[in-house]
């Protein structure tokens, strides 16, 4: 297959999009809307050297989309003359499609379907792919499952201690998300350091608002923070992470909560937000710098649990050799890379502070940790869009 592709990765408030010359792996234009669904949204669309940033009416991810394809018609490159041979999409939650498919009516009912289990981004991920459907009605569009990569994860790392029988009967698993990104990103770590004589054992941070964390041995998943849902896990910007089962018994028993309450409590109005008012990193480390205890308090919950993962993920795989941070936070936030690094001197782990600050700036990956430290922790960008390109051109050819 030759010619382009386009991506759309639609976040729950976001629509991220690239068209990729598939030939080569090269950007020929990317953008973003923000604040979808906000009435002060905005698209930032991006060709070459150059940015338009502009106010768009995007009340809902069919609008956004659509503002998409307009901005392509505006500013270029015109997608008619493009030779888009396939469109990407980005789907959250796979269940038990695992492989890129191409997409029919019936895999588009299966992706409502799994909603309840993703509820920020299977609704917006169908919602994208119906009007892009309907908008590029002429070529192929395929699906890429953010879940695909954990699909094969040891038999202990994947199930819940519950009956099996009715795990089974109820798809009660542990699925992992930002597969797409994991799989990226250890896949680049393992090219990066070359052939170590054994497999390589790695643990890949993913840290935007969405956070997870992953380890891999020789290029497979033994772990994942992940669970049935997004929510299980590391603390993100508005996701508690990691909770005692219990507290939503107690919640609605105590409180007289219900479910839809506590499902927004712990999915929307906790996490970093719950804890400072805001899910921005940057916001947060800049009030810690003015003295601010509430933001060094919920920072320090999420440092912890990080250093937590990481530990339990070096036992899990008996060893690491190498740490990655990746997505907005983790490439971007040295702050937080040598706080997390910090404690783990014991198993190696350590940052030269010098590379550290200079990799806050970098567009490539670059190693970070000094020369003579036995783990390599490194900074990772991901490029979620150039692995779903990649997946869909394999398929179609």
């Amino acid at each position: 297959m030759t010619g382009t592709i386009l991506v759309f990765n639609a976040g729950s408030s976001s629509v991220k999009y690239e068209l990729i010359d598939s030939a080569v792996c090269h950007s020929l234009a990317s953008g973003l809307v923000e604040r979808v669904g906000h009435d002060d949204a905005v698209i930032h669309h991006r060709v070459g050297d150059t940015e338009i940033t502009g106010p768009v009416a995007a009340v809902d991810h069919t609008s956004a989309v659509r503002a998409v394809i307009d901005a392509f018609a505006t500013h270029g490159p015109a997608l008619a003359e493009a030779g888009i041979g396939g469109v990407g999409h980005r789907v959250v939650m796979g269940g038990e499609m695992f492989a890129p498919t191409l997409i029919t009516d019936d895999v588009l009912a299966a992706i409502d379907a799994l909603a309840p289990l993703a509820p920020l981004h299977n609704p917006a991920n169908a919602a994208t792919i119906r009007v892009a459907r309907e908008l590029l009605a002429d070529v192929p569009h395929v699906a890429v499952f953010d879940t695909a990569f954990f699909h094969d994860l040891p038999a202990p790392a994947a199930h819940y201690a519950i009956d099996p029988t009715f795990a089974t009967e109820h798809a009660i698993r542990r699925y992992g998300f930002h597969g797409i990104s994991h799989e990226y990103v250890s896949g680049t770590v393992t090219a990066h350091l070359g052939d170590r004589g054994r497999p390589l054992r790695q643990i890949v941070l993913h840290l935007g608002n969405g956070a997870s964390a992953s380890a891999v041995v020789g290029g497979c998943p033994v772990e994942t923070s992940m669970g049935l849902t997004p929510l299980e896990g590391l603390v993100m910007g508005t996701r508690s992470g990691d909770i005692d089962p219990a507290v939503a018994f107690y919640l609605h028993r105590e409180l007289g909560m219900d479910i839809d309450a506590i499902d927004h409590l712990l999915n929307y109005g906790s996490g970093l937000a719950g804890m400072t008012g805001t899910n921005d990193v940057r916001d947060i480390q800049a009030r810690i710098t003015n003295g601010d205890a509430a933001a060094r308090a919920a920072m320090d919950i999420y440092v912890h649990r990080l250093v937590k993962y990481v530990g339990a993920y070096s036992a899990v795989m008996g060893g690491v050799d190498a740490l990655a941070f990746t997505a907005g936070v983790g490439e971007h936030d040295a702050v937080l890379r040598a706080q997390v690094c910090a404690p783990l001197g014991f198993l190696g782990i350590a940052v030269d502070a010098e590379r550290n600050a200079r990799a806050a700036h970098g567009a490539e990956s670059q190693v970070i940790s000094p020369d003579e430290a036995p783990v390599r922790v490194l900074v990772v960008p991901t490029r979620e869009e150039h692995a779903i390109a990649r997946q869909v051109t394999e398929l179609l050819s």
